[in-house]
């Protein structure tokens, strides 16, 4: 079984508008809310291919209780920790062919909630292979607290997957016990390494810092150019076809449930890379954030290309 951890979720609200008119009323005719959060979105995806996946973290007040009902509705395994502060929202206004997000910062965690959820995390870690930690942290919780989640899970011989990104990142992989796999940006590949980097062959001399040297998989997403992906000490370029982008929203967490789900399913590396690249291509092509269509997953995986283009 997989675990996912989403430390700080929301209640995700999309507004759609033809326009926004700043300093003015907007109406809006129809709203979504749906229970958010990166992690979540990943335990979706993993739900929708069949993967068995539980999902957990701390919720609070009545939105919390919203996003476990929602959770139950449709048919998502979960066991959050409480919190005694609402969980947050998060709003997106879609307008005019942008999306303009409000995030609030969540709650503040006491010492006690998250000694609370440590004990659950490390209850939940002796029925799984492998943890996904994504997103970020809320108030109250130190920078590097993602290095204490790997560090048990590595003790318990979990896989850790980890998809975070600012301080909390570098502070994650800079600790002694490394997670089993990152999905950086470049952007934040140039944060972690404190230097920017501005060709693609920089990226690849990038990956080969020792700063990565311990941790198996490192998966930098370039969008539609696909992505660059370190997988031990080998590096490996993967294309992919052209598609027609309907909501981008999610793909990156799609992208992590797909290398999630190649690895839960013992597949070969470069089954794993596919599989992360179709996921995240499946969720762009879909309206919903945190959903694609397994259908049409074998077919595009045919399509997607992985090339090695340094090995030792």
């Amino acid at each position: 079984m997989i675990l996912t951890i989403t430390m700080n979720p929301s209640i995700d609200i999309s507004y759609p508008l033809e326009k926004l008119v700043i300093d003015r009323v907007n109406r809006v005719n129809s709203v979504s809310k749906t229970a958010g959060g990166k992690g979540l979105n990943v335990t979706r995806v993993l739900c929708q291919l069949n993967e068995p996946v539980k999902a957990s973290g701390m919720l609070g007040g009545n939105f919390g209780q919203f996003i476990r009902e929602h959770l139950d509705e449709e048919g998502i395994k979960h066991d959050f920790s409480e919190i005694s502060s609402e969980t947050r929202n998060s709003i997106a206004i879609l307008h005019e062919e942008n999306q303009t997000e409000i995030l609030e910062s969540g709650p503040e965690i006491s010492k006690n909630e998250l000694n609370t959820f440590f004990e659950t995390y490390k209850r939940l870690l002796r029925e799984v292979d492998i943890v996904t930690i994504s997103g970020s942290l809320p108030r109250g919780v130190r920078k590097d607290y993602y290095s204490i989640l790997i560090e048990e899970a590595n003790r318990q011989s979990t896989k850790t997957i980890l998809d975070t990104s600012g301080e909390t990142l570098t502070k994650s992989i800079q600790g002694d016990s490394k997670p089993y796999l990152i999905k950086p940006n470049e952007e934040e590949i140039s944060q972690v390494l404190g230097y920017k980097i501005n060709a693609r062959v920089d990226l690849k001399n990038a990956l080969k810092s020792d700063l990565f040297n311990d941790i198996e998989w490192v998966v930098v997403s370039l969008g539609k150019d696909g992505a660059l992906v370190k997988h031990k000490k080998t590096i490996y370029k993967i294309d992919i076809p052209s598609i027609e982008v309907i909501n981008p929203v999610g793909s990156g967490d799609a992208t992590l449930a797909g290398l999630t789900y190649g690895i839960s399913s013992g597949r070969t590396p470069e089954e794993i890379m596919r599989a992360g690249m179709v996921a995240g291509m499946l969720n762009t092509m879909n309206q919903k954030t945190g959903h694609i269509d397994v259908q049409q997953f074998d077919q595009l995986l045919i399509q997607v290309s992985v090339n090695k283009i340094n090995g030792e």
